[in-house]
Formats: structure tokens, sequence, C-alpha cells
């Protein structure tokens, strides 16, 4: 069974269409729709049921699911390995939230090309988990610990978050936060610690404005649509805002740092990651 087919046997059951697959894996639809119906042919059975909500696996198609996983897994560890090599050139793929990528990531990382000008870097800013188990990412920045296997990790730092208002702000803050309006994440957040701190120090605050990207919070924040918890590292580059301090300052959070251990000894993310830890660390 070849290899190539089951990548794009992958690339459909994770995606549910033929166009979001190729895609992912640069080929056209055509391309695509006609790999499948030779893996299919191949195999002897229908792999996918095709529905008006796009192709979902069959009994067969599941059965496969496991085997083509291991294989992928199996052909990614050879390249993640091959890929290593001495020079110090090529592309490294890097992951990080939005905010943490522009704010701390890019001036290091500019620097760091400039040191290094045979290396280009690729910054994907995104809520999502990106997998290094698939090398959708080489390295990845996160605010909790790396719960996958095979992932060396280090704790980078420790990211320390304000109460910030516009600083045209000229009254007071109650203390239990009545009147007050208040910019914060959207629901699907609503367990990160900076908002059960908002719950617990300003009860009956108002939210007035959710966002799940800390750079439109700031920005709403710094136009007057209410008060917000952000990171130092945002919160200080805007002159608009000012800390307003309610007696604690908000939780901070651990900065995970994480790569696959087949790339343990890859010279080029040894390099950015040596840079990075000396910068931030």
């Amino acid at each position: 069974m070849n290899w190539s087919d089951l990548r794009i046997f992958l690339a459909i059951s994770r995606t549910g269409t033929l166009g979001a697959a190729g895609r992912h894996l640069g080929l056209t639809q055509p391309t695509m729709g006609r790999r499948l119906r030779a893996l299919e042919a191949e195999t002897g059975h229908s792999l996918f049921q095709r529905t008006s909500d796009g192709f979902v696996l069959t009994d067969e198609g599941q059965a496969l699911l496991a085997p083509a996983e291991r294989m992928e897994e199996a052909a990614l560890s050879a390249e993640r390995i091959l890929s290593g090599g001495d020079a110090l050139s090529g592309l490294i793929r890097v992951s990080s939230s939005d905010w943490f990528g522009l704010h701390v990531l890019t001036p290091v990382f500019t620097e760091f090309i400039k040191v290094h000008p045979g290396l280009s870097l690729e910054l994907v800013t995104d809520a999502r988990l990106f997998s290094l188990a698939r090398r959708e990412a080489d390295i990845a920045f996160r605010i909790s610990p790396f719960m996958e296997p095979e992932i060396i990790q280090r704790k980078l730092l420790r990211m320390e978050y304000a109460f910030y208002g516009s600083r045209d702000w000229s009254g007071d803050l109650p203390e239990d936060g009545d009147g007050l309006s208040l910019v914060t994440m959207d629901t699907s957040f609503g367990n990160l610690p900076d908002m059960l701190w908002l719950q617990r120090k300003l009860p009956r605050a108002r939210i007035a404005y959710r966002s799940n990207n800390r750079d439109v919070q700031a920005r709403a924040c710094a136009m007057g649509a209410g008060f917000a918890v952000l990171p130092r590292p945002l919160g200080d580059s805007m002159r608009e805002l000012r800390v307003f301090h309610l007696g604690e300052s908000p939780p901070g959070r651990d900065v995970w740092v994480g790569y696959h251990r087949d790339l343990k000894r890859t010279s080029r993310l040894r390099a950015l990651l040596d840079f990075t830890l000396q910068r931030l660390a």
C-alpha cells in the first residue's frame, strides 16, 4: 500500500473534504479524488461515505485509520531525524498564541534571522494546539505543559499580568466593580486564571466586550470600552493604557516551550531554542 495515498486518506479523514485536504497537502482537488479512488480500488472497499456535510469514514475506513496513523508517525519520525544535519539552513516552523508571537517572539526571532541568514522562520499564531508529532510545527510555545508523548519541554518564563484601563480614566474604582465595564476573553475561556480573578475581585462589573484575541482586548481597552487583564508585554507596550491596582495583581502564567524528541539533535532547532532561552528565560 502506497504511503503517499495513505497521506491523502488521512488528510481527507481529518478535514472532511477533498478541497480542504488538497490545500493541506498542496494538491488539487481532482488529484485528491483520483488518488482516493485508486486507494479504494486497491483495497477493494469504499473508505468514505460521501454526504452533504462532507466525507465520513465507513467501517472499512475506520479500520484503516489506526494503521495509517502508525505509518504516518513512522514516516514523520524518519523525516524529523533525517532533517537534522549540521548546516544552519532551512525552515523552522513555530507555533504560539497571537499576542505572544507578536509582542514576545517576533523581536527575538527578527534578531535571530539576522544572526543566521541561512535560516527561515515561519510563525503560525492560532488558538489551536498544533501537533508536534504530525509536524504541524517544529517547536511550540504554550501557557500550559505539553501532554503529548515524546515531547521534550521546559518552562521558558513566568508571564506577569496586570489590570489595565484607559489612561484617560479619572474616576475611582469601586471595590466590587459596580458600574465598571470589562473587556475579557470569550466564554470558551471562562476558566482561565485571569477570568476567575476578575470574577472574584469585581463580581458586580459588567462584561462589555469579549474576544479570544488579546490584541483586540487591548485595543478595545485603550479606546475606552472597559478595563482588561492583559499580559504585561502587551499592556505596557500601549501608551494609551495604564495599570490600575486592586490590592493584588492578577495571577501570572508559566510559558512552556516544547519540541519532538526526534528533533533533539537538529542543529537549526537547537540554535533557535538556545537563542530564545538566552533572550527570554
